[in-house]
């Protein structure tokens, strides 16, 4: 998965079987204390992912133990930063109001679905331009029963959606790109926040004027052995928002 800035798929160290034990041990270790239905929420999209992908190749990731590593915890690993970036630009009450966020170009779902999932009380709203893509979110909302997920099949340049607090993207253009294709839909101090391999940082000097790299952050994602990072970005002169310090620091 070159685009993106995400480097080649491999194989996690070790090949554990997918299992909402598992999958809570392991996001106990990048601070995430999930239910067990939210598990097996979770492993009900793994499991229907890799049915879709035999048929429709949703994603090149296949295999189980790839799935939770390269999907499941590498989209998981970003919400804990994402909520005390939440925090410190919009203040301590937007962990009981939720939060509405656009994942743009989410292809099979990610990392929107898991987002959703882990903190019900956001409403992510998935944009994508291929219909087979959207058609999977829309299955996995309804099987999953998720009722804070919305599937929007269109292009991120004409889709009629309101202003967002929050912008995602993983795997899905360069951070100049990204800021482009979604700044009409960002509302003023919002956030965007760009899933990345290796720190991107000849695209972050590429920005274009107006927008300001607050942080990246160092993920750690348990079974991972390839780097990853989250860069968040704002449009400059938000004088009213606090300057940001990495929390992973």
């Amino acid at each position: 998965m070159g685009h993106g800035n995400l480097p080649p798929e491999h194989l996690a160290p070790r090949s554990p079987e997918l299992s909402p034990s598992l999958l809570a041990e392991l996001s106990r270790e990048m601070g995430l204390d999930l239910q067990t239905a939210q598990c097996a929420q979770l492993l009900g999209y793994a499991k229907l992912l890799q049915r879709w992908n035999r048929v429709h190749n949703l994603t090149a990731i296949a295999e189980s133990s790839s799935v939770l590593t390269h999907h499941l915890l590498d989209c998981l690993a970003i919400v804990g930063p994402l909520e005390r970036a939440l925090v410190q630009y919009f203040g301590a009450d937007v962990a009981k109001r939720g939060l509405n966020f656009l994942d743009a170009g989410t292809g099979a779902g990610l990392p929107g679905i898991p987002l959703a999932i882990a903190r019900p009380a956001w409403h992510g709203t998935l944009v994508d331009a291929v219909q087979k893509k959207c058609a999977f979110s829309q299955q996995a909302r309804i099987e999953l029963h998720l009722t804070n997920v919305t599937v929007c099949h269109a292009r991120l340049e004409s889709a009629n959606l309101g202003p967002q607090e929050l912008i995602v993207s993983r795997a899905f253009a360069s951070l100049r790109e990204f800021v482009e294709r979604t700044q009409r839909l960002l509302r003023p101090q919002g956030l965007w926040a760009a899933m990345k391999g290796r720190n991107p940082v000849t695209e972050a000097a590429d920005l274009p004027a107006g927008v300001e790299l607050l942080e990246t952050i160092t993920l750690r994602v348990p079974l991972l052995r390839e780097q990853r990072h989250l860069v968040l970005l704002r449009l400059g002169g938000a004088s009213s928002m606090p300057s940001a310090a990495n929390p992973n620091s």
